[in-house]
């Protein structure tokens, strides 16, 4: 800014009809309302105040913008102009009079046949009910009454018509097994429809109509004038009103179609389905009518290059002033307020574009953008001419991304990608925020469990998002809101081919200049000629940004066009695998990695797709927190279901038993991923629950992005961090005469290089006491790297009894650590049977007689008989069974008391840890339901909980005037090779023959029988 005169100045600043009152604006005085409403007016020099030299600027620059403002900025000299509107602006001192906001109340009318058109009923007002706006339907109780006869969108799975939803189908009891349910649902179309007030000042301006988030095909008619259509379901909906709007009062009609009818993108796309958001109806977010000069700036990229030190700027400048001439642009970046690089461009406006492209050169080091430093910036431009001027702010990061062989790097740093999705699940409201407080909680949450990504699975979201996710360094995977399977497919000539390009231009250009915006795709697992149709879609968008790595699908096809694949092969459990994947078939170890199918693509990164979808429980109490727009009304019949089965008393211990289960599942996955050298990243399918496709209770976190009671997010996040020691065990179960011996590596993926590395462990019991300890000197971690860092040893031979250990690594000077539970057995057990018990392993008449002598048995029952279509695995649930076509397993591992008396030999937690693997996989669980429901297993199966049966691996009871425990295990087997049954074995015949031994439930020989084939 040039130098100002030194000295006073008076002034007058109620002149100004633009400055706001005082509370908005502290740094000075304003004449009081009272006076501003009787008109009163004083001379700038007949002001009696003397005020400071800041005061005085604005105090000009609010006169100047009084005389001269055309919409939001004056034309006086370029630099003079720019300095008082962001002096006014910092100060809080100009009100915005470019722009109307248009949420309240608006009048709907539904158009179920679809007649609206050919009668007409934008060319007079609507006669309908009031909605507020933004908002939706059912918000409103506008729509039909949920019922058996809705029509959903998205496929239903598994057939509606099992017997166990019999109680759910009447129009008075439905109940929604497989989502969650709204109270209204519409699918079709609604007109909208409200009168605006346009200032007269904006006559001969351009004023245009937008919608940040409609659901989703819109038409817009201006007082009976067709003004467009718009059918994006990414990006706002926006209308140049211009030729079709005057001063005064006008009537703003929309017609808004959610459903597939527009383009069919895939009926379980998360963009439209009723499987997470519901497909609600309406508009939510920034709703206004806005104007600017007929010169302006229509749009603003930004590509910078941190290497380089350099941004190009390409502005699209566009006028419908026929006698517009020569205007400049100034160019002004700036970090944390300090001003960068300024650059003015002169541009001939034209009718259509005039595309602007410089170069910006920064002479010092700019700041970078990434996960650990997410520094921004902020790009001013503005364009002034003769008599207007218009200006955009942008901000957005130094942040270059590209691939180096298998891994991708942020400004020339191999970055491990470790993420979760997000399937726009937002049950209070039912559609996605647009506020930024909102997102910055759930990305908040995302990045406290050492997560680094985010992928939306088939949707976009709102601009609140990138701006949260820059804000907080978190890489996100968009993608075009499509899942192009079940109900359409891809390159068949179908309207989502087409559509498909134009949303991904409109994506791009709305949301390209966030650093974020990492990653970009089609959408998800496409049907049809996908292959042919994503090469060529790659490729267009490869060619149109080098801002974002660019894929075809989430899921497949793995194609030479792809710049990263993200396929589901890489990853421990594959849909259908049932209990033939490595968590249930081998013995559990610490060594496996995908190195494999990595090395199939050395020159690719793989992230892979949806990894985990290990279950849990569901939490039946978590009902009470659904208060909003869609209830959990599944949860509901899971709470009927576990009450039929008289099991209401086990909801709590069956969430938290299978809560630890589903978490050790989920290390294992993390730490397979990140074991493997050169492999890029997971995504996990999810950190929180998925309501939808059969209700899919896969997270550590509930639908609001709540802990479960079981869940630490601080234990999570040191497996899942950017620095992650890891422990290669062979073995998880060892004899006091073996060694622990192990590889430690790392996963060195943080800010910077560690040097003089320390890397201590330790190997305690479960009360703290040391048994070994070491350290080991790993040198110089770089970081981008997987490193083996160096071997642990550790002899067991003075762990003389059965017990845990807990194997703890750490990084000396940092917080990374990391843990895993062994056990250690002694190397001689005594599995002989006691004197005074009977063993046997079918329940045949000899056993009868026994038990009619009074004599104590055990049973340890051959699995292969016992009369049962449970599948028992080691993991938890895959997904849910109702939309697997019931692939195994179906229960959620154990749940028992430790200080039952029948365990004291065999340490445990009350629920599964890797010592029960060996058990687990030899045996089949005991249907107790065709028994007393008197009798309580000792170890007990968490059921399905679709199929919530009372299952067991061990029980006692009174059998005619004898005592019998019944264990479906095989404990009689190899048992040389096999510590932990021998363990086990050990522990039940030291309890049958104690006096503790004293069922009391009593049960018939028939019924014991009937639980055999």
């Amino acid at each position: 800014m040039k130098r100002w005169r030194r000295g006073h100045i008076h002034f007058s600043p109620e002149r100004a009809p633009a400055v706001r009152s005082a509370p908005a604006c502290p740094e000075w005085s304003v004449a009081s309302e009272a006076r501003r409403d009787r008109g009163e007016r004083r001379d700038v020099n007949g002001d009696k105040g003397v005020v400071s030299k800041r005061r005085a600027v604005a105090a000009i620059g609010v006169e100047l913008f009084r005389r001269y403002r055309i919409g939001s900025i004056c034309h006086v000299h370029n630099e003079l102009s720019q300095h008082f509107y962001t002096l006014l602006q910092r100060l809080g001192c100009v009100s915005d009079q470019t722009s109307l906001d248009l949420s309240g109340q608006w009048t709907v009318r539904l158009d179920r046949d679809r007649t609206g058109i050919d009668e007409e009923w934008y060319g007079q007002p609507i006669d309908g009910q009031s909605v507020p706006l933004p908002g939706s339907l059912r918000d409103s109780g506008i729509g039909e009454e949920v019922g058996p006869e809705t029509d959903w969108i998205g496929g239903e799975g598994e057939d509606l018509d099992a017997p166990r939803y019999a109680p759910y189908r009447d129009a008075d009891s439905f109940k929604m097994p497989h989502w969650l349910q709204p109270n209204y649902h519409y699918v079709g179309v609604a007109w909208y429809e409200r009168i605006v007030s346009v200032p007269e000042k904006w006559t001969d301006r351009r004023v245009v109509l937008s919608f940040e988030r409609p659901h989703w095909h819109t038409t817009v008619w201006v007082d009976g004038k067709y003004v467009g259509t718009s059918e994006s379901l990414s990006v706002p909906h926006k209308y140049d009103l211009t030729d079709v709007v005057s001063s005064g009062e006008t009537r703003v009609t929309v017609r808004v179609d959610n459903s597939l009818t527009p383009v069919d993108v895939g009926e379980n796309s998360h963009s439209v389905s009723d499987h997470t958001q519901g497909a609600w109806h309406g508009a939510v977010g920034d709703m206004t009518l806005r104007t600017t000069p007929k010169t302006r700036i229509d749009d603003v990229q930004v590509y910078p290059d941190a290497g380089a030190r350099t941004a190009e700027v390409a502005v699209d400048v566009k006028s419908r002033d026929e006698n517009a001439d020569v205007a400049t642009l100034d160019f002004e970046v700036s970090h944390e307020g300090n001003t960068l690089v300024r650059e003015r461009r002169e541009v001939i406006p034209t009718s259509d574009s005039a595309l602007v492209e410089t170069s910006l050169d920064f002479n010092s080091v700019v700041p970078t953008w990434d996960e650990f430093d997410p520094s921004l910036c902020k790009l001013k431009v503005t364009l002034t001419t003769s008599d207007s001027a218009d200006r955009e702010l942008v901000q957005f990061g130094f942040r270059d991304v590209g691939t180096e062989k298998s891994r991708i790097t942020v400004n020339g740093r191999s970055i491990s990608m470790r993420g979760t999705l997000e399937c726009c699940i937002f049950p209070e409201t039912g559609y996605p925020p647009t506020d930024i407080e909102a997102w910055r909680d759930v990305l908040q949450t995302v990045t406290d469990h050492g997560l680094n990504h985010v992928r939306f699975h088939s949707w976009c979201p709102p601009e609140a998002a990138f701006e949260a996710a820059d804000e907080l360094g978190v890489y996100l995977q968009v993608e075009c809101s499509s899942w192009a399977n079940q109900s359409t497919a891809l390159g068949e000539g179908e309207e989502v081919d087409n559509w498909l390009y134009e949303e991904g231009e409109r994506v791009l250009k709305a949301y390209g200049n966030h650093p974020s915006f990492l990653l970009f795709a089609y959408g998800n697992e496409p049907g049809g000629n996908d292959a042919e149709y994503l090469a060529d879609w790659v490729e267009t968008f490869k060619e149109r940004t080098d801002r974002q790595l660019v894929t075809g699908g989430s899921g497949w096809p793995i194609i030479d066009e792809n710049e990263f694949h993200v396929p589901p092969d890489p990853r421990l459990h594959a849909w259908g695998e049932g209990v033939d994947d490595r968590l249930n078939a081998d013995q559990p170890a610490t060594v496996a990695d995908h190195r494999e199918f990595i090395q199939q693509y050395p020159d690719k990164p793989t992230i892979a797709h949806e990894t985990g979808q290990w279950c849990a429980y569901p939490n039946l109490d978590e009902t009470e927190k659904y208060t909003g727009a869609l209830e959990a009304k599944n949860f509901e019949i899971f709470r009927d279901l576990l009450e039929e089965a008289g099991m209401s008393d086990m909801a709590s211990e069956f969430l938290l038993a299978s809560g630890h289960l589903q978490e050790l599942c989920y290390k294992e996955e993390i730490e397979t991923a990140l074991r493997t050298p050169g492999m890029g990243g997971f995504q996990l399918l999810q950190l929180h629950d998925f309501p939808g496709q059969g209700t899919a209770t896969v997270g550590v976190l509930d639908v609001f992005f709540d802990s479960k009671p079981y869940h630490d997010t601080d234990q999570f996040s040191t497996y899942a961090g950017p620095v992650v020691p890891l422990a290669r065990l062979d073995q998880r179960t060892f004899t006091s005469d073996e060694c622990l011996s192990a590889r430690i590596d790392v996963s060195q993926f943080g800010p910077d290089d560690l040097v003089d590395t320390t890397i201590n462990w330790q190997l305690t019991t479960t009360d703290d006491a040391v048994v070994h300890q070491g350290s080991i000197s790993a040198g110089t971690l770089t970081s981008g790297e997987l490193h083996q860092a160096g071997t642990i040893q550790a002899p067991l031979k003075d762990v003389i009894t059965p017990q845990k250990l807990t194997l703890t690594v750490s990084i000396a000077g940092t917080d990374a650590r990391n843990s895993w539970d062994i056990w250690v057995y002694p190397t001689d057990v005594d599995t002989s049977v006691p004197a005074g018990v009977a063993v046997a392993t079918a329940f045949d008449q000899d056993v009868r007689h026994r038990l009619r002598d009074g004599e104590d048995v055990v049973l340890f029952a051959d699995p292969d008989t016992v009369a049962t279509d449970v599948v028992l695995g080691f993991t938890s649930i895959f997904w849910n069974t109702a939309w697997t076509d019931n692939q195994p397993p179906h229960t959620l591992g154990i749940y028992c008391d430790p200080e039952h008396s029948a365990l004291s030999r065999f340490p445990t937690s009350g629920y599964t840890n890797w010592q029960w693997w060996d058990l687990l996989s030899r045996a089949d669980p005991l249907e107790l339901d065709r028994i007393s429901d008197d009798v309580q297993p000792i170890v007990q199966v968490v059921p399905d909980w679709f199929d919530p049966q009372r299952l067991g691996l061990a029980f006692e009871a009174q059998i005619f005037e004898g005592n019998l425990l019944v264990c479906s295990i095989d404990l009689t087997s190899d048992l040389a090779e096999r510590p932990v049954a021998r363990q086990f074995r050990e522990s039940i015949l030291e309890y049958v023959a104690s006096d503790e031994f004293t069922p009391r439930k009593t049960v018939s020989a028939d019924e014991i029988a009937s639980l055999f084939e």
